[in-house]
């Protein structure tokens, strides 16, 4: 079979719904995106632990700091399921970790924002975490097996992400004036770089219209974007608490809040590296590489230990 006809077959599988599996044929630009798209993904849960773990420690009450301390580990969990995931495709994980490291590979813009109160903790498990959700139940449909069932295990886990960070603006909101004025605080600072989370706007993405395609994506940016928003101003306005927009409004007719324009610039400038700490966040990430060197290497000379076990075990049964 040519090209051409491999690629008529592998767009029929997927028209039909069927999932693309690690050994199926695949166009090279379909792994190029998936590799681009979920590497980027497990980069992003990994360097997500750091703006929510500088707070276990400063955590209110134990309860708190003990689920602050088991979300961030599910993050860490997250990027070991992506990281596999990718590595179906025929990269090595190594590569991937040492492309972030040298700044040369994306992660989530959103992460180089700075946590600076406690309710920046809460803002960030109900409108990142819930941003994350819109955009990842899509994904537990995506056309790839392997990104598709990773997704299923992570959005459970999200979705407890999403409640301990409400409860958390819950108890805020019901507290002392001070508190509902840091809550406030946090919304405002949270909620534009949330929005820019789904992407550019699709007349300016390069990628969602292939992705879309093949689904990879199951709805464009502007899409997920719009459901975040119908479903976050109501509990919103639950809190008794309010937007930074000041165009946003209830479109009666369409069902649909309708909100002001995203500043694009600021999302450019972010993902270029000049956000507030993008250098923070990876200086970080070396930093916990290099002090982790020393586990890597004795879990390389356990395996090579046991291959050689293997070998010599195998030599006397022959």
């Amino acid at each position: 079979m040519n090209e051409v006809a491999q690629v008529e077959e592998f767009e029929a599988r997927i028209r039909q719904g069927e999932k693309i599996e690690p050994k199926d044929w695949m166009p090279e630009r379909y792994r190029k995106q998936l590799v681009r798209m979920m590497s980027q993904h497990a980069h992003s849960e990994v360097v997500g632990m750091l703006p929510e773990g500088n707070w276990i420690t400063r955590a209110p009450s134990l309860r708190r700091k003990m689920a602050l301390l088991a979300k961030v580990q599910d993050e860490a969990g997250h990027g070991l399921y992506i990281y596999s995931a990718t590595e179906t495709l025929g990269v090595d994980r190594d590569d991937l970790v040492q492309a972030l490291l040298e700044g040369k590979a994306k992660y989530s813009s959103i992460f180089n924002y700075p946590t600076l109160t406690w309710a920046d903790i809460g803002v960030i498990g109900w409108f990142v975490d819930g941003a994350a959700i819109v955009n990842q139940t899509m994904l537990a449909k995506a056309s790839y097996g392997p990104y598709a069932r990773a997704m299923i295990r992570i959005c459970k886990e999200e979705n407890f992400h999403k409640k301990q960070g409400y409860e958390i603006c819950v108890t805020m909101a019901r507290g002392t004036p001070e508190q509902r004025e840091m809550l406030q605080d946090a919304i405002n600072r949270w909620w534009w770089p949330t929005l820019m989370m789904f992407g550019p706007p699709d007349k300016d993405s390069t990628n969602s219209a292939e992705l879309l395609r093949w689904k990879v994506k199951q709805k464009s940016n502007d899409e997920l974007r719009r459901h975040f928003v119908n479903i976050t101003v109501p509990q919103v306005q639950a809190l008794g608490m309010t937007l930074p927009d000041p165009d946003l409004k209830y479109d009666e007719e369409a069902g649909a809040w309708r909100f002001g324009a995203i500043d694009w610039d600021e999302f450019w400038r972010v993902v270029r590296g000049r956000g507030p700490c993008n250098r923070e966040r990876l200086r970080a990430r070396r930093a916990a590489h290099e002090a982790g060197a020393w586990v890597r290497a004795a879990a390389e000379a356990y395996a090579a230990k046991q291959r050689a076990k293997q070998e010599t075990n195998g030599v006397r049964a022959a």
